[in-house]
């Protein structure tokens, strides 16, 4: 499945009754924090001369992909942000988000686990006001990352 399937499928998922809305309540935070999500999307899916290497997360596959231009990208402006996060207090990416997760686990048997961990994400996300909230989010990509290195495959 390319990259462009996965995103469709998620996209149908989501708009199921049985799944959380993700962006139908419109929150400003939640419309603001959709450029930095298409910009990590697009730097995820459309660096050039990424032929052949893929994220695997399970079965679920992602092709295009070089880490090293993502860590670049993400280092160009992760000191500017990390300035501006006064907030240390506060981490959106916690260690239970992430926690056993492996290449082994099936994407869609642990629906209910990962409606759980995007909980979690999104209570400590509503919990900042929207500047503090983006500055936070886009100061935490080096988590998610290195926690998707792990599923890194040539």
């Amino acid at each position: 499945m390319n990259f462009q399937q996965r995103l469709q499928s998620l996209w149908s998922l989501a708009s199921r009754s049985s799944c959380p809305p993700l962006l139908a309540t419109g929150s400003q935070m939640q419309m603001a924090a959709l450029p930095y999500l298409g910009f990590t999307l697009l730097l995820w899916s459309q660096v050039p001369g990424a032929q052949g290497q893929e994220f695997q997360f399970g079965p679920c596959q992602v092709k295009g992909v070089v880490p090293q231009k993502l860590w670049e990208a993400f280092w160009a402006v992760k000191d500017t942000m990390q300035a501006q996060d006064n907030i240390t207090s506060v981490r959106l990416l916690q260690q239970e988000v992430l926690q056993n997760v492996s290449q082994e686990n099936e994407m869609f048997s642990i629906r209910d686990s990962a409606h759980r961990r995007f909980l979690l994400f999104r209570r400590a996300f509503k919990q900042l006001d929207v500047e503090a909230a983006l500055t936070k989010a886009l100061g935490e990509v080096d988590i998610l990352l290195t926690w998707m290195q792990k599923f890194y495959k040539l």
